[in-house]
């Protein structure tokens, strides 16, 4: 009986210590997307008062009191240059829903806020090329930033 207690008592031990945390990206973050920021979620574009979801390739806006999830930025933004727009990078919210706190997001994040300089994680398409315009390229390409204006980020702590 005794042998039996204690095998029973070091498998517990063994599942006990065999918990794994595992962080999903499902989303591949946009080209226009801050440098150094692969695990984050989600971005607050002050300029537009927009979020993107990373995870979903989704942006996140209010329309008539509701808040929205589409593919394409609203037909207002659609010509919004998203690689030379300010991202606030949000890292410390964890749910589905980051309006939540979207009137401090606003009144920390005004339109035409900027902070930190920092790099998009790819190159703007030519002038000419529209099959990045008001959305993201999905295999969000890492070239060189050598020519590119400086992208701002923020890590957001509440």
């Amino acid at each position: 009986m005794k042998k039996l207690g204690l095998a029973l008592i070091l498998l517990m031990s063994v599942f006990a210590h065999a918990q794994v945390s595992i962080n999903v990206n499902i989303g591949t973050p946009p080209s226009w997307g801050p440098e150094g920021y692969d695990d984050s979620r989600y971005y607050y574009l002050p300029d537009i008062d927009t979020y993107y979801d990373v995870n979903q390739s989704q942006y996140i806006y209010e329309n008539n009191g509701k808040w929205i999830r589409d593919r394409r930025l609203p037909s207002r933004y659609r010509q919004y240059d998203l690689y030379g727009g300010y991202k606030v990078v949000l890292n410390d919210y964890r749910g589905d829903a980051p309006y939540t706190y979207h009137q401090k997001h606003v009144t920390s994040y005004p339109k035409g806020y900027k902070g930190k300089p920092q790099k998009n994680r790819g190159n703007k398409p030519e002038k000419g090329n529209k099959s990045d315009k008001g959305k993201h390229n999905s295999k969000g390409s890492k070239g060189n930033n050598s020519n590119k204006k400086d992208n701002h980020s923020h890590d957001d702590h509440h």
